[in-house]
């Protein structure tokens, strides 16, 4: 129907826009601490605190505090924010040119699970943010995907319908959740297999 035509893409960001190395932040973390990269990163994410870091109810600076006591790291603020946002390579998965062709036709937006020290992080290194006007932070909205919080206020900043959008995320309970929602949600696994599946749904600079 032409009324659920394509008018926007949401993208996530890690491990789709740009590859995460989880492992060289956390071994620096980890440093001289009883605890191992994967024995920090597990707890962190079992933390009941990681809700309140990733939904905006926590400070970053609070949130540093709370690690280094938990695990006993020895980090100054400024020496940490530059360990944890060592997570990002900022390398990125898809050339500008792609992302230029599809910002022409269609709205371009972000969907991410994302705290402030990392949303800052990107805001001033990954140039091409730029193709993204529209950007959906976690820690911005109070809420985090799987919640429809956070999909239901990027379709409202899209100014779309979830017909109209296409949604793309390499969690597939976050992309079940989309789907719920009436999105056309894609599991992201490979740049390939999303330019194949981009293609099937007619969209145009694929």
């Amino acid at each position: 129907m032409r009324g659920n035509a394509i008018r926007a893409i949401l993208f996530d960001l890690g491990r789709v826009l740009v590859r995460l190395d989880i492992e060289r932040a956390l071994q620096t973390l980890s440093k001289d601490t009883s605890f191992t990269a994967q024995e920090i990163w597990s707890a962190i994410q079992n933390d009941p605190r990681w809700p309140d870091w990733q939904e905006g109810r926590m400070e970053p600076r609070d949130w540093h505090l709370h690690l280094c006591r938990r695990f006993g790291i020895h980090m100054n603020f400024e020496q940490f924010r530059t360990v944890w946002n060592g997570v990002i390579d900022l390398q990125p998965v898809f050339e500008d040119s792609f992302l230029e062709k599809l910002s022409r036709k269609y709205r371009l937006a972000l969907l991410s699970n994302i705290d402030p020290i990392h949303a800052e992080h990107i805001e001033t290194t990954l140039s091409f943010l730029r193709f993204f006007p529209i950007r959906i932070y976690s820690y911005r909205v109070g809420a985090r995907k799987p919640s429809p919080l956070i999909y239901r206020e990027a379709l409202r900043a899209c100014r779309t319908t979830a017909p109209q959008t296409v949604y793309v995320d390499d969690v597939p309970a976050f992309v079940e959740a989309g789907a719920r929602l009436g999105l056309r949600a894609l599991v992201f696994q490979s740049r390939e297999q999303l330019l194949s599946d981009f293609r099937s749904l007619g969209i145009e600079g694929t």
